[in-house]
């Protein structure tokens, strides 16, 4: 799922357990801020593009798809994409924009994945893994469904962003959560992240199995300088996102190919 705002607001707001992050009740209003902002439309999503380079013909998942934004710009691109979100709302709007080009399922990322061993060439995970305390069963299973040289490639909150915005600010060291609300278009919504140090990235990528091939802090796109001339320095020189490429042993066993 992708996401909107650089820094959340309202930090210390309480939320609901039953209702955090339940995008369903806020798609469309999400979906129509995130299309063209500058975080994810000028930032975000062309970094996620650039890593992932030529894509044509490649078998992509996006874990965590949402209305479908990165999905187009990759089957735009050439690549066979399929697109699992846990919100069936998100889903809805992804596949109005896709049509019928693109698999689509309703699945948590907490769950088994409904696909087999090595059926896809890379994995795209969109400002999603920082929804979930472990990394480690989700990884797993992105692993699994990753053929021999395949690729993982996400894009997280920067672990020096919850931990520096926090006030008193957590223990670095520990995975920490951390409740705000979103509010755009006259609607709030409840959220709740999970913060890591970044040892733990790491260590959860090479403990799944996956070899760390980039670690990468971009620049938002040149051209967001003027359509964005309040927000493009500030996005230029502070933390935002954290991109990873991590790569699948060409030799991996238990996929295939």
């Amino acid at each position: 799922m992708e996401r909107l705002n650089d820094v959340p607001e309202n930090l210390a707001q309480p939320a609901e357990p039953a209702q955090v992050n339940d995008y369903d009740s806020f798609a469309e209003a999400y979906s129509a801020e995130n299309e063209n902002n500058l975080v994810n439309a000028c930032y975000e999503r062309p970094a996620m593009i650039a890593l992932a380079g030529d894509v044509a013909d490649r078998r992509i998942l996006d874990a965590g798809c949402g209305s479908g934004a990165l999905s187009a710009a990759l089957r735009d691109r050439g690549a066979v994409v399929t697109g699992i979100d846990a919100s069936a709302s998100m889903l809805a709007l992804a596949r109005r924009r896709l049509g019928d080009d693109a698999a689509l399922h309703v699945v948590d990322l907490s769950d088994r994945l409904p696909f087999a061993d090595g059926a896809f060439d890379d994995v795209v995970a969109s400002l999603v893994l920082h929804y979930l305390e472990d990394w480690g069963p989700t990884l797993a299973e992105l692993r699994r469904v990753l053929r021999p040289g395949g690729r993982l490639i996400a894009s997280v909150d920067h672990p020096f962003v919850a931990y520096t915005i926090q006030d008193p600010r957590p223990d670095y060291f520990a995975t920490t959560s951390y409740t705000f609300d979103w509010t755009f278009n006259g609607q709030s919504a409840p959220m709740k992240f999970w913060r890591k140090p970044l040892h733990a990235m790491t260590d959860a990528f090479t403990t799944a199995g996956f070899h760390l091939s980039v670690i990468s802090e971009p620049q938002p796109d040149p051209a967001a300088r003027e359509l964005f001339p309040d927000g493009f320095h500030d996005l230029s020189t502070k933390t935002c996102f954290l991109f990873f490429v991590l790569e699948v042993p060409p030799s991996a066993a238990g996929s295939d190919g």
